[in-house]
Order: structure tokens, then sequence, then C-alpha cells
């Protein structure tokens, strides 16, 4: 439920007499019961002595009590508005706490968590040169890492439920109105291969490709992913004959077999360092891909994603 549903719901299904009152009439009351005075709570409101006298009349009409009645100098309670005066005060000073300015953030001190939606790869290609950083420039902040249950997770991002999310970008992703996009990084893919099965000092051509048998990551377990449409385009299909969730073991199951893989070159050449295999060049021309970090304009601690983002473009295209 966003906030303008939520307060319609509030309106909608309180009770008549709330629904109707001013609610400024509360601080009216709560002033004069803690002044037990009229001309003290005026001059806390900065309101004349007249202009309050005339709000608590719309007070007192609105309830059907007198709430006050005056002993020598002082507006005594009546036993309703004793029996009112600490929920109406309890209720004010959380609204109070609730609504004020929030203290400026200091990454050097703040202990904030950031919440990012991300698929394993995309934690790969971000987070190794970020978290080098964050623990120089603020070592208290947390980042707690959730998978995106979509490409992009827009909903979360509008919803608060995340304060960033990574994703890749295609020729056909279209913008949307009040998110924010950095583009991370840019890369090509490229065929990993054994180079039992497939020599490597020869490159895999398009026909042996296409023969050949693929592993496929699908974070979102997609059927067809960007790969099968581009080939789709020219005419060619692809023989999976395994999907899997992560690219992270994948590539210790091309070492041992005749499968292909396709992934970003970026991640080729960083897992290498753990598995044999050879990395051959994409045997037909697709669009570059980016890897993009998303952000929501109106997200409520906007001073803290402002720094991390400016931090972010520091680092731009500069990944461990």
């Amino acid at each position: 439920m966003n906030e303008v549903h939520c307060y319609q719901y509030i309106v909608n299904f309180m009770h008549p007499n709330l629904r109707n009152l001013d609610l400024n009439l509360l601080l009216v009351f709560d002033a004069v019961w803690r002044h037990q005075s009229v001309a003290r709570a005026a001059e806390e409101l900065a309101l004349s002595n007249s202009a309050l006298s005339h709000a608590l009349s719309r007070l007192r009409r609105h309830l059907g009590d007198e709430l006050f009645y005056r002993v020598g100098h002082e507006m005594q309670p009546t036993l309703f508005a004793t029996a009112l005066a600490e929920s109406v005060n309890n209720s004010l000073s959380q609204l109070n706490q609730s609504v004020q300015k929030r203290p400026r953030f200091d990454p050097a001190t703040s202990q904030h968590e950031f919440t990012f939606a991300v698929t394993d790869f995309t934690t790969f290609s971000l987070f190794p040169a970020l978290m080098a950083k964050v623990q120089q420039l603020a070592p208290w902040i947390r980042f707690q890492l959730i998978h995106s249950e979509q490409k992009v997770a827009l909903h979360e991002l509008m919803a608060g439920r995340v304060d960033f999310a990574l994703g890749f970008s295609e020729t056909h992703d279209r913008r949307l109105p009040d998110i924010e996009e950095m583009d991370w990084m840019e890369d090509e893919y490229v065929v990993i291969a054994s180079p039992r099965f497939f020599p490597a000092d020869r490159p895999v051509d398009l026909t042996q490709y296409i023969a050949a048998r693929h592993l496929v990551v699908t974070p979102w377990n997609e059927e067809t992913g960007y790969i099968d449409s581009e080939l789709a385009l020219l005419g060619l299909e692809r023989h999976i004959a395994l999907r899997m969730p992560s690219v992270l073991g994948a590539p210790f199951i091309i070492a041992q077999s005749p499968l292909l893989m396709t992934i970003p070159r970026y991640a080729a050449e960083r897992l290498q360092h753990s598995v044999e295999y050879a990395i051959h060049p994409l045997p037909f021309a697709i669009p570059r891909y980016t890897v993009k970090i998303y952000s929501w304009q109106k997200n409520s601690q906007r001073d803290a994603c402002r720094w991390l983002l400016e931090l972010l473009r520091g680092l731009k295209n500069q990944p461990a």
C-alpha cells in the first residue's frame, strides 16, 4: 500500500469525530494543559490570546466538553480533559519526532545500511571496488544485498524496500520517470570453452557455436535470454544443455565438459584465475552491454544515497 492509499484508508476508516477535527486544535489543547494558562499557551504557539480562546472554544464544541475551567489565574482540566491529555501529549511527541529534520549524513561516523537488489554477476562487477573504497571513507557503513527477482527491481526501488538496483541494459530498454540510471561499466560478450574440446589457439566459429551444446545462466529463470534473442534475429538457435541461476559455478563445469558458455569478458578473465578454460571471441556481432546502477529520485534517505552515488561516480569504470 503506497502513501496515498494508506492516507486515504486512514481518512475513510478513522472515527468521524477525528476525521472532522482540525488537528491543530490538539496543539492548543496540549499547550493549555501544560501551561494551565491561556496567555502562556498563546505565547508558545505565537497566537494572540483571543485567537487561542477562539480555537479552544471550537475544540470544546467539537468534543462536547468544557475541557478547562478557570480557578484564579489557572486553567484547570475537567475529568474528560485529564483522561485525554496523556494520549494527546504522547501522540504529538511521536509525530514531532517523526517529522523533525533528519541529522546531516556523515559518512565517517554513520552506521547507515544500504540495500541493493543484485545478481551474483552484478555483485561481482561492482562490490569489490566499492567495498575497498567504503572501508577507507566510511568504515561503519553497512550493505545488505538481496537477490533481484526481476531484471531491474523497479517496484522494490519505488516501494523503498531497496535503495539501489543493479541490472543490465539492452537495446530495447526504456527510461522510466523518477528512476535515475548510472552506467557502471560497459563490456562485450565472449565464449569460454575447455581446451580439451575446443583448441585454445583457434577461434570457435559460428558453425561450431551452433552445433555445440551450451550452458546458460538464467538469474530470473527466463526461458529466452539476450543471446538467444540476438541469434533469433539471425535466424539461428543454440542448443541449451544446462540452465543455472549463478555464474560463479559455471566455469568449473565448462572446464570439464564440451559445453560452451557465453559470458561477459570481465567475468571470464577474472574467473579464469580459478579454473582452466580458453576465452574466444563471440562468432557473431551483438551490441555491447552496460551494467547499470538504478536509484529512485524520491528515496527518503536522499543525503546518504546522494553521497553513495557520488562515490560510485568516482569509481566508475574502475572495478577491482
